[in-house]
């Protein structure tokens, strides 16, 4: 199994380039179903999940021609519908979570669709009742077969109407506004994620003919359209890498500038760090973040402990919650982290508390840290990684820990970070890819 080997304690120095978005990308290119003209997608990121993706469209029948390590372009002619009854697409489809978004482009122009029960992050459960009720709403008829963990669709004419989201899902609003595009009549979805990543999905649908209004707020009007048309798209660069590398920066005492980082549609992110007492500065469209020995988390107005929690956009992501907690670790003050939205999320506390991190785990939603102000430097241990964020929560540790660091399962950090050892090392970091199994407990 290969395994990150990592000798922490050296300070970085350099610039990177934040990838693609991951989450925008899962969006965007389940969108080229909804027609047969080509498609242009660039800054698209070379990282297993939207990997994974294109090979399922090509599955279906997508014609998919690369030109350029970030450029594809997509042509969904003939799309093979009997591909649902197969098991290649049982296998495909379930092995990632951004699968359930060829739903919604599928029901719009053919009427029908399959799929199997998603995969993705061990972090709790992540229901798909959004994404399920916004389709009956539309007309669809969907079936689950308990057996084969499969959800059929079944939605021969979707007629535009009024839908209000029990949560504002990021994912099940791109899939009932990828259905609702081509559907009879007008509809009205309330409660909508208004993420930036969803923002620019329904920026790509107008240029492809589609009528959306109100882009950006959680109230979305969407008159049915009977076709689209080809069209060019850029993705966003990804702000959880921009989070996760101010974060490393400010861990390992580094001077780092991140490129080109779409500064407007970061929101609140910088901010949250900024209550961290860590020093960035925009310079550009740059993030620059200048070597700090110390960073002192700020209290509330009237003296109380520091509360950093997840919520819907504009609130600050659950993606960056991890990061957050594992900077905290090295700061000078006391913060309580809440993340709300998912229940697994932060149990991979243990790992930083064998590295010597001082955390109380409250409940599985709740964690206390005390800061060790670089007093106390974290020690280098074998570890695994559960999930995408928490696998570069733990790389930063390590990074920034005295001594050797082994992380197993680097295949879930590499679904959401392209190239992310060798970008690390252009930076001056020491780490290496090993074939290693794991050993003990860790």
């Amino acid at each position: 199994m290969n395994a990150f080997e990592i000798v922490g304690g050296k300070p970085l120095k350099g610039e990177i380039v934040p990838q693609g978005a991951k989450n925008e990308a899962l969006q965007v290119i389940s969108a080229v179903l909804l027609t047969e003209e080509q498609v242009t997608i660039s800054n698209i990121p070379d990282i297993k999940d939207v990997n994974k993706l294109i090979e399922l469209l090509i599955q279906l029948g997508v014609s998919v021609n690369q030109l350029s390590k970030d450029t594809y372009t997509f042509e969904a002619k003939d799309i093979d519908l009997g591909f649902f009854q197969s098991d290649t697409f049982s296998a495909s489809g379930g092995s990632i979570r951004g699968s359930i978004m060829i739903v919604g482009p599928l029901l719009a122009r053919f009427g029908k669709a399959a799929i199997p029960k998603p995969g993705g992050d061990k972090i709790g459960r992540r229901r798909l009742d959004t994404h399920f009720l916004g389709f009956e709403k539309l007309g669809a008829k969907f079936t689950y077969d308990s057996k084969n963990n499969f959800f059929h669709i079944d939605a021969s004419q979707l007629k535009g109407t009024y839908i209000l989201l029990e949560e504002a899902s990021v994912t099940g609003t791109a899939n009932v506004v990828m259905a609702a595009v081509l559907a009879k009549g007008v509809t009205t979805v309330y409660n909508a994620a208004c993420e930036p990543y969803l923002q620019q999905l329904c920026k790509m649908l107008n240029r492809m003919g589609a009528k959306i209004t109100g882009i950006g707020s959680n109230l979305l009007h969407i008159e049915g359209v009977d076709h689209l048309g080809g069209t060019s798209h850029r993705l966003l660069p990804d702000m959880i890498e921009v989070g996760s590398f101010i974060g490393l920066a400010a861990m390992t005492e580094s001077e780092i500038t991140i490129k080109d980082v779409n500064y407007q549609e970061l929101g609140i992110i910088p901010d949250v760090f900024r209550r961290l007492g860590i020093q960035l500065f925009l310079r550009g469209d740059d993030i620059f973040i200048p070597a700090q020995k110390h960073y002192e988390i700020e209290t509330f107005i009237d003296g109380s402990i520091m509360n950093i929690a997840d919520a819907p956009w504009p609130g600050f992501t659950p993606d960056l919650l991890s990061i957050v907690l594992v900077v905290a670790t090295q700061a000078k003050g006391n913060v309580l982290i809440h993340q709300k939205m998912f229940e697994s999320r932060l149990f991979f506390v243990d790992k930083l508390i064998d590295m010597g991190a001082q955390i109380i785990l409250c409940d599985p939603h709740r964690a206390t840290v005390i800061g060790l102000d670089k007093k106390i430097k974290l020690r280098g241990i074998e570890m695994t990684s559960p999930d995408i964020r928490a696998g570069v929560s733990l790389l930063i540790a390590a990074l920034s820990a005295e001594g050797k660091s082994i992380i197993h399962n680097i295949a879930q950090i590499e679904r959401g970070y392209q190239d992310i050892d060798t970008r690390l090392k252009a930076l001056g970091a020491n780490i290496k890819r090993i074939s290693a199994t794991p050993s003990g407990y860790h």
